[in-house]
């Protein structure tokens, strides 16, 4: 008679791929805590980067520039955990900053489920306003925050900008994406500098917790409109430049910026670069007043690049006047709706084309993604 035979121990790679099939962050979180071998998988830092390539973080509403939220609502998929999470994550960013003399702050951009403050210092009778405003990046999960250090007055100067020169130039600041970056643990941010002639990009590192500065560029006659929120794709930035069927883009490796034209067609406005995947870039636009979606692709890096592959037309929510795209955030498209009753936020999944409500449109600007906290990598 045969001995029975002995079930085989899994290896740590099919548990892995077992876990990655677990579709609710919810029941990963209790299969983490199941023992120590399946919670330490689970939270490695590789692990979380393909689970999230897999199955996209919770939408948890729109956050506006005072750190309220506007919560995601019934029947969008996430609302059922959004009012949970929101109530775990601590949004009174002005308790990180008890000791500080500053008369408030404003929410600047919101990425990887981490939230960028501008803040606004008491000024002394013998003080002058800061040519760059005090910056710091919070996680409302973790519950910690950081505040940056200014950029140093000889980077400013390498770059031909100096403290007097605030009446000439304004501040963009926003965040980086992630995306497909290998430490999970770092995060940065840019403060764009633009006058009426020259732009210039400062970035931090949080890894290496310096500033460095790109090379400056003269605009010319473009004019970049002062609301218009950078798309980012395949290591670009990508700016719609007014009135013209082309793209300010500043490349992250070589902190470089340059124009590219978008092919012949209508005048397009609202321009959102995406990642389309085998190194294509997905366009969307708003054409006719605002009232028409259209989606195009186009190749990279191949003679082709100024051609458009495919473009159609999506098919936009009915009631509402005109819309407004909002920038692209963890594989969605940020759609906002304008009638004359209520204002709505919608959300476009780029994979599947499908436009979910998400919640009413007030002051709202920023979404909120975040994984559930036991699976937030703490970068701050």
């Amino acid at each position: 008679m045969e001995s029975p035979r002995t079930l085989e121990a899994l290896t740590n790679d099919l548990v892995v791929e077992i876990f990655l099939r677990i579709g609710s962050p919810a029941d990963l979180v209790r299969a983490s805590a199941a023992c120590v071998a399946f919670c330490r998988l689970i939270a490695n830092p590789s692990f979380l980067r393909r689970y999230r390539s897999v199955h996209p973080p919770l939408l948890l509403g729109l956050l506006d520039p005072y750190g309220d939220i506007e919560p995601t609502e019934t029947p969008h998929p996430s609302a059922a955990l959004a009012g949970a999470v929101a109530r775990a994550a601590d949004l009174r960013f002005g308790e990180y900053f008890p000791s500080s003399k500053l008369s408030g702050y404003c929410v600047s951009d919101v990425r990887d489920g981490h939230v960028l403050l501008t803040i606004t210092p008491y000024l002394e009778d013998d003080e002058d306003e800061k040519l760059v405003p005090d910056l710091a990046v919070c996680d409302p999960l973790a519950r910690v925050c950081l505040r940056l250090p200014p950029i140093p007055d000889d980077l400013l100067a390498s770059v031909q900008v100096q403290q007097q020169d605030l009446v000439h130039y304004s501040c963009d600041t926003f965040l980086v994406p992630s995306g497909d970056e290998e430490d999970v643990t770092s995060f940065r941010v840019i403060v764009m500098m633009r006058s009426t002639q020259m732009l210039v990009a400062f970035i931090f590192s949080s890894t290496t917790g310096d500033w460095s500065a790109g090379s400056p560029f003269s605009l010319g006659s473009l004019r970049i409109p002062y609301d218009n929120i950078p798309s980012y794709a395949y290591g670009c930035f990508y700016w719609k430049v007014e009135s013209e069927n082309r793209l300010l883009t500043l490349n992250m490796s070589s902190m470089e910026f340059s124009v590219v034209d978008l092919p012949p067609g209508p005048d397009r406005s609202f321009v959102i670069m995406v990642e389309a995947g085998e190194s294509r870039l997905g366009m969307f636009s708003l054409i006719n007043h605002g009232t028409t979606l259209c989606y195009a692709i186009r190749q990279i890096g191949s003679e082709k690049s100024n051609q458009l592959e495919m473009d159609s037309v999506i098919p936009l929510p009915e009631g509402y006047i005109y819309f407004r795209i909002h920038g692209s955030y963890e594989g969605h498209i940020l759609i906002f709706g304008y009638a004359f009753s209520e204002d709505a936020c919608f959300a476009l999944e780029i994979k599947t084309m499908k436009i979910e409500r998400v919640c009413r449109k007030w002051r709202g600007f920023c979404p909120y993604f975040v994984f559930l906290p036991s699976m937030s990598q703490r970068r701050i």
